[in-house]
Protein backbone atom coordinates (compact mmCIF):
# COMPACT_ATOMS: atom_id res chain seq x y z
CA UNK A 1 0.00 0.00 0.00
CA UNK A 2 1.15 3.72 -1.00
CA UNK A 3 1.65 4.90 2.34
CA UNK A 4 3.69 8.08 1.35
CA UNK A 5 3.31 11.37 3.48
CA UNK A 6 2.91 13.76 0.43
CA UNK A 7 1.32 12.68 -2.48
CA UNK A 8 0.80 16.47 -3.96
CA UNK A 9 1.15 19.92 -3.43
CA UNK A 10 -2.49 21.62 -5.29
CA UNK A 11 -3.40 25.31 -5.26
CA UNK A 12 -6.79 25.21 -3.82
CA UNK A 13 -8.88 26.78 -6.21
CA UNK A 14 -11.79 28.54 -3.78
CA UNK A 15 -8.69 30.46 -2.58
CA UNK A 16 -8.33 34.05 -3.67
CA UNK A 17 -5.70 34.05 -6.26
CA UNK A 18 -2.61 35.77 -5.64
CA UNK A 19 -0.90 38.97 -7.02
CA UNK A 20 0.65 37.54 -10.25
CA UNK A 21 2.64 40.63 -10.30
CA UNK A 22 3.96 40.61 -6.47
CA UNK A 23 6.10 38.57 -4.72
CA UNK A 24 6.35 35.66 -4.67
CA UNK A 25 3.99 35.04 -7.33
CA UNK A 26 6.67 36.51 -9.77
CA UNK A 27 9.15 33.59 -8.80
CA UNK A 28 8.68 31.06 -11.80
CA UNK A 29 8.59 28.35 -9.66
CA UNK A 30 6.14 29.25 -7.74
CA UNK A 31 3.97 30.58 -10.14
CA UNK A 32 4.59 27.40 -11.86
CA UNK A 33 3.71 25.42 -8.49
CA UNK A 34 0.27 27.84 -8.28
CA UNK A 35 -0.85 27.15 -11.49
CA UNK A 36 -0.22 23.12 -11.62
CA UNK A 37 0.68 22.12 -8.10
CA UNK A 38 3.40 19.85 -7.02
CA UNK A 39 3.40 16.02 -7.62
CA UNK A 40 5.81 14.44 -5.54
CA UNK A 41 7.08 10.38 -5.63
CA UNK A 42 8.01 8.32 -3.16
CA UNK A 43 11.80 8.87 -1.82
CA UNK A 44 14.18 11.86 -2.62
CA UNK A 45 13.40 15.00 -4.99
CA UNK A 46 16.39 17.37 -4.92
CA UNK A 47 16.12 21.27 -6.63
CA UNK A 48 19.30 22.58 -7.70
CA UNK A 49 19.62 26.02 -9.42
CA UNK A 50 21.06 29.24 -9.17
CA UNK A 51 21.03 31.72 -6.29
CA UNK A 52 17.61 33.76 -6.69
CA UNK A 53 16.69 31.42 -8.75
CA UNK A 54 13.99 30.09 -6.08
CA UNK A 55 14.36 27.01 -4.76
CA UNK A 56 14.44 28.28 -0.74
CA UNK A 57 11.12 30.01 -1.26
CA UNK A 58 9.61 26.70 -2.31
CA UNK A 59 10.66 24.88 0.84
CA UNK A 60 9.80 27.88 2.80
CA UNK A 61 6.15 27.52 0.80
CA UNK A 62 6.14 23.71 1.53
CA UNK A 63 6.76 23.40 4.65
CA UNK A 64 4.26 26.20 6.00
CA UNK A 65 1.76 24.42 3.90
CA UNK A 66 2.48 21.16 6.15
CA UNK A 67 2.40 23.80 9.41
CA UNK A 68 5.63 23.57 10.20
CA UNK A 69 7.68 26.38 12.09
CA UNK A 70 8.57 28.11 8.62
CA UNK A 71 13.06 29.15 10.24
CA UNK A 72 13.28 25.22 11.12
CA UNK A 73 11.97 22.45 13.11
CA UNK A 74 8.31 20.89 13.36
CA UNK A 75 4.66 21.42 13.79
CA UNK A 76 5.67 21.84 17.59
CA UNK A 77 8.80 24.25 16.83
CA UNK A 78 7.62 27.95 18.55
CA UNK A 79 10.81 30.24 17.28
CA UNK A 80 10.30 33.34 15.19
CA UNK A 81 13.50 35.64 14.65
CA UNK A 82 12.11 37.83 11.89
CA UNK A 83 9.60 36.67 9.60
CA UNK A 84 9.88 37.09 5.78
CA UNK A 85 9.00 33.81 4.31
CA UNK A 86 6.10 33.34 2.09
CA UNK A 87 3.63 31.44 3.69
CA UNK A 88 1.65 28.53 2.58
CA UNK A 89 -0.30 30.39 -0.20
CA UNK A 90 -3.33 28.68 0.53
CA UNK A 91 -1.71 25.11 -1.06
CA UNK A 92 -3.78 21.93 -0.12
CA UNK A 93 -1.26 19.09 1.08
CA UNK A 94 -2.30 15.57 -0.64
CA UNK A 95 -1.42 12.91 1.62
CA UNK A 96 -1.51 8.84 1.07
CA UNK A 97 -4.24 7.60 3.97
CA UNK A 98 -3.00 6.28 7.11
CA UNK A 99 1.05 8.18 6.36
CA UNK A 100 3.32 8.56 8.81
CA UNK A 101 2.68 12.73 9.54
CA UNK A 102 6.24 13.74 10.91
CA UNK A 103 7.84 15.87 9.22
CA UNK A 104 10.68 18.13 9.57
CA UNK A 105 12.36 21.42 8.35
CA UNK A 106 16.37 22.14 8.35
CA UNK A 107 16.67 25.99 7.36
CA UNK A 108 20.87 26.35 7.19
CA UNK A 109 20.29 29.92 7.57
CA UNK A 110 18.30 29.88 10.81
CA UNK A 111 20.33 27.17 12.05
CA UNK A 112 21.46 29.25 15.16
CA UNK A 113 18.46 30.41 15.93
CA UNK A 114 16.85 26.24 16.55
CA UNK A 115 20.12 25.25 17.95
CA UNK A 116 18.98 28.38 20.95
CA UNK A 117 15.57 27.38 20.95
CA UNK A 118 15.90 23.76 21.12
CA UNK A 119 18.29 24.79 24.34
CA UNK A 120 15.80 26.50 25.86
CA UNK A 121 13.18 23.78 26.25
CA UNK A 122 16.01 22.07 28.10
CA UNK A 123 15.32 18.60 26.13
CA UNK A 124 17.51 15.81 26.00
CA UNK A 125 19.48 17.26 22.58
CA UNK A 126 22.85 17.76 23.22
CA UNK A 127 24.52 21.25 23.10
CA UNK A 128 24.53 21.77 18.76
CA UNK A 129 26.13 25.19 19.30
CA UNK A 130 29.27 23.23 20.90
CA UNK A 131 29.62 21.42 17.86
CA UNK A 132 30.84 22.88 14.71
CA UNK A 133 28.33 23.57 11.97
CA UNK A 134 28.40 20.49 9.67
CA UNK A 135 28.45 18.44 13.10
CA UNK A 136 26.01 19.99 14.56
CA UNK A 137 23.46 19.76 11.60
CA UNK A 138 24.35 16.18 10.95
CA UNK A 139 23.69 15.15 14.55
CA UNK A 140 20.32 17.08 14.72
CA UNK A 141 19.01 15.37 11.54
CA UNK A 142 20.14 12.10 13.01
CA UNK A 143 17.84 12.85 16.09
CA UNK A 144 14.96 14.19 14.34
CA UNK A 145 14.92 11.59 11.68
CA UNK A 146 13.72 8.27 11.52
CA UNK A 147 11.43 5.45 9.04
CA UNK A 148 8.88 7.48 7.46
CA UNK A 149 8.35 10.99 7.62
CA UNK A 150 8.67 14.04 5.46
CA UNK A 151 11.77 16.08 5.94
CA UNK A 152 12.97 19.38 4.38
CA UNK A 153 16.40 20.46 3.70
CA UNK A 154 17.46 23.68 2.41
CA UNK A 155 21.16 23.79 1.45
CA UNK A 156 22.05 21.75 4.09
CA UNK A 157 25.59 21.36 1.51
CA UNK A 158 26.57 25.07 3.06
CA UNK A 159 27.69 23.67 6.39
CA UNK A 160 29.24 20.24 5.31
CA UNK A 161 32.81 19.70 3.70
CA UNK A 162 32.77 16.73 0.99
CA UNK A 163 32.93 14.19 3.27
CA UNK A 164 30.01 15.42 5.69
CA UNK A 165 28.26 15.72 2.10
CA UNK A 166 28.97 11.92 1.89
CA UNK A 167 28.05 11.28 5.26
CA UNK A 168 24.26 13.20 4.82
CA UNK A 169 24.39 11.69 1.20
CA UNK A 170 24.10 7.90 3.13
CA UNK A 171 21.99 9.12 5.60
CA UNK A 172 19.08 10.44 3.59
CA UNK A 173 19.79 6.65 0.64
CA UNK A 174 18.95 5.32 4.38
CA UNK A 175 15.96 7.20 5.20
CA UNK A 176 14.74 6.81 1.60
CA UNK A 177 15.25 3.31 2.14
CA UNK A 178 13.22 3.11 5.43
CA UNK A 179 10.06 4.73 3.83
CA UNK A 180 10.89 8.71 4.18
CA UNK A 181 10.13 11.41 1.76
CA UNK A 182 13.20 13.84 1.37
CA UNK A 183 12.74 17.34 -0.42
CA UNK A 184 16.22 19.17 -0.20
CA UNK A 185 17.48 22.44 -2.19
CA UNK A 186 21.33 22.05 -3.23
CA UNK A 187 24.15 23.98 -4.77
CA UNK A 188 26.21 20.73 -4.23
CA UNK A 189 26.46 17.86 -7.58
CA UNK A 190 27.93 15.99 -4.77
CA UNK A 191 24.38 15.62 -3.32
CA UNK A 192 22.51 15.92 -6.37
CA UNK A 193 23.72 12.81 -7.22
CA UNK A 194 21.24 10.83 -4.22
CA UNK A 195 20.89 7.68 -5.63
CA UNK A 196 17.25 7.21 -7.23
CA UNK A 197 16.66 11.23 -6.30
CA UNK A 198 14.06 12.89 -8.88
CA UNK A 199 15.90 15.95 -9.59
CA UNK A 200 14.14 19.48 -10.72
CA UNK A 201 16.10 21.98 -12.23
CA UNK A 202 15.09 25.36 -10.94
CA UNK A 203 14.86 28.15 -13.18
CA UNK A 204 13.62 31.24 -15.19
CA UNK A 205 11.25 28.52 -16.88
CA UNK A 206 10.30 27.43 -13.38
CA UNK A 207 10.71 23.85 -12.79
CA UNK A 208 12.07 21.25 -15.24
CA UNK A 209 12.96 17.88 -14.65
CA UNK A 210 16.92 16.72 -15.49
CA UNK A 211 19.19 14.04 -15.57
CA UNK A 212 22.42 14.85 -13.45
CA UNK A 213 25.01 14.78 -16.37
CA UNK A 214 22.98 17.36 -17.83
CA UNK A 215 23.01 19.81 -14.59
CA UNK A 216 24.44 22.94 -15.56
CA UNK A 217 26.05 22.75 -11.61
CA UNK A 218 27.32 19.19 -13.07
CA UNK A 219 29.06 20.77 -16.05
CA UNK A 220 30.62 24.03 -14.50
CA UNK A 221 32.07 21.79 -11.80
CA UNK A 222 33.33 19.51 -14.14
CA UNK A 223 35.29 22.22 -16.28
CA UNK A 224 36.27 23.89 -13.12
CA UNK A 225 37.63 20.85 -11.71
CA UNK A 226 39.66 19.64 -14.89
CA UNK A 227 41.04 23.60 -15.67
CA UNK A 228 40.56 26.19 -12.92
CA UNK A 229 42.26 28.78 -14.69
CA UNK A 230 39.45 28.58 -17.16
CA UNK A 231 37.11 30.37 -15.05
CA UNK A 232 39.71 32.32 -12.82
CA UNK A 233 41.66 34.03 -15.94
CA UNK A 234 38.42 35.74 -16.25
CA UNK A 235 37.61 37.17 -12.65
CA UNK A 236 41.77 38.23 -11.46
Amino acid sequence: MDRQTVRRFRPDPGAPPPDPGAWPAVVPSIAQILREGLSLGPGATVLVGENGSGKSTVLEVLASALGINAEGGSRNTRMVTRPSEPGSLDLIVERSPGADRWAYFLRDETLHGLYSYLESTNGPDPLFHEMSHGEGFLALLGSRAHGGGFYLLDEPDAALSFTGTLSLVATLGDLVRSGAQVVVATHSPVLAALPGARLLEVGPWGLREAEWADLELTASWRQFLGDPQSFLRHLT
